[in-house]
C-alpha cells in the first residue's frame, strides 16, 4: 500500500518537515531553515537559524549580508533535529556549496535536489546519487526539447571568437554567483591562460570562490583598463551590463551570454545577443530523467519547472509522481 510520506508537507513558500518543524529553502524568515544553495530564491535572511554548508553560508553573508544564527553542515554530515528526524547534506553539483538534502524519519528516506546538475563543473562538487523513497526534484529544463551541448563545445566558440576577431572583445553575460565563475574556470580549463577581465559586480563572488579553493586565474577589473588592453580578450559582466552605457568603454564587443535558456533563439534576440552558450547550471531532459533511473525512487515529486513533461514522462514509465505547487523559483540564476 503506497504510504503517504505526511511528515513532509510542500507548502506555496517552502517544503515542511513537520516533525522537525523546520523549512528545506523557505521564501520567507522561519525559525529553523535548511537551506540547499545561495542563489536568492532559495536563500535569504532573517531566519533564527540557518543550516547550509558553509560555503553556502559565506555566501549567504556576502550577497544578503546574513550570518544570524548560522550552523555549518560538511558535506555528508547529518545533523540530527527534533523529532526523530535527521538531515544530510550531499553535493548537488549546481554551485558552489549546493547541496541536496537527505531527509530521514521513521524509516522512510526523502531526498529534496534543490537545484542540481550532472555536468562536470570544476567550480562546485559534483552530484552525488542518493537512493530515497521520495525523490522531490527540480525541473527547470523539464522540456524534451533542453538538451544541452558540452561546456567545453560552447566555451570554444569563444575561444574560436576571440581569433577571429582579434581587434574585439568578447563580452560574455553571466550571473554572478555560479555561473560566472564556472564560464572563467571552463576557459582556463580550456587553455586560455590570459588575463580575464571583469565587471566590478563581479569581483568580490570571484574572490569568494577562490578563498574555497576555486583557480580562476589572473582576473582584473575593466575599470582598470584602458580600452587598447581590452581587445583579443574575454570580458565577463552581468547580464544587465550587456547593453548598458558600461559596456561602451569596450572595444566593439562581440556579444555573449551564458545561460541554459540561450536554447531558445527568441531570449537570445531580446537581450540581442550575438554569441548565445548553452551554458547551464541545472540539469537538461536526460539529466532529469536519468537522475530518476539512477535514484530509483518510489515516488518522484516535482517542482519549480516545467512540471508536466515530467509527470507525463513518469507515468509513461510506470513511475509513481506528482507535481508540487511551490512559488517564488525563479530561472534567474540560469
Amino acid at each position: 500500500m503506497p504510504r503517504d510520506f505526511s511528515w513532509i508537507r510542500p507548502e506555496p513558500w517552502g517544503v515542511h518537515v513537520v516533525p522537525a518543524d523546520c523549512w528545506i529553502d523557505p521564501s520567507r524568515p522561519v525559525d529553523r531553515a535548511l537551506v540547499t544553495h545561495g542563489h536568492a530564491d532559495h536563500a535569504r535572511g532573517g531566519h533564527g537559524k540557518t543550516m547550509a554548508t558553509p560555503e553556502t553560508l559565506a555566501i549567504m553573508k556576502l550577497r544578503y549580508g546574513t550570518d544570524e544564527g548560522a550552523l555549518p553542515v560538511a558535506y555528508g554530515e547529518t545533523l540530527k533535529l527534533p523529532g526523530g528526524v535527521s538531515a544530510t547534506w550531499i553535493p548537488a553539483g549546481h554551485v558552489l556549496g549546493s547541496a541536496q538534502i537527505l531527509l530521514e524519519h521513521a524509516g522512510e528516506r526523502i531526498v529534496v535536489t534543490g537545484d542540481f546538475k550532472r555536468r562536470p563543473d570544476p567550480t562546485c562538487a559534483p552530484f552525488a546519487v542518493t537512493p530515497c523513497d521520495v525523490l522531490i526534484t527540480e525541473a527547470t529544463f523539464g522540456l524534451p526539447v533542453f538538451r544541452h551541448p558540452s561546456a567545453e563545445q560552447e566555451i570554444s566558440k569563444i575561444l574560436s571568437t576571440l581569433v577571429a576577431n582579434p581587434e574585439r572583445c568578447v563580452l560574455v553575460g553571466a550571473y554572478a554567483l555560479g555561473k560566472a565563475q564556472r564560464v572563467i574556470a571552463e576557459l582556463r580549463r580550456a587553455g586560455h591562460r590570459d588575463v580575464i577581465w571583469m565587471h566590478g559586480a563581479m569581483e568580490k563572488m570571484c574572490r569568494l570562490y577562490e578563498d574555497h579553493g576555486v583557480d580562476l586565474g589572473e582576473l582584473r577589473l575593466v575599470s582598470d583598463a584602458k580600452k587598447e588592453a581590452l581587445r583579443g580578450s574575454v570580458v565577463i559582466a552581468p547580464p544587465s551590463a550587456l547593453n548598458d552605457r558600461w559596456s561602451r568603454r569596450l572595444p566593439d564587443p562581440v556579444t555573449a551570454m551564458a545561460s541554459g535558456w540561450m536554447r531558445v533563439r527568441q531570449r537570445a534576440r531580446q537581450r540581442m545577443v550575438e554569441l548565445p552558450l548553452v551554458i547551464s547550471d541545472h540539469a537538461d531532459w536526460d539529466e532529469l530523467t536519468q537522475t530518476v533511473i539512477d535514484v530509483d525512487p518510489g515516488e518522484t515529486w516535482i517542482t519549480h519547472g516545467r512540471e508536466e513533461a515530467m509527470l507525463r514522462w513518469c507515468q509513461l514509465n510506470q513511475r509513481r509522481a506528482k507535481a508540487l505547487a511551490l512559488v517564488g523559483y525563479e530561472d534567474e540564476d540560469d
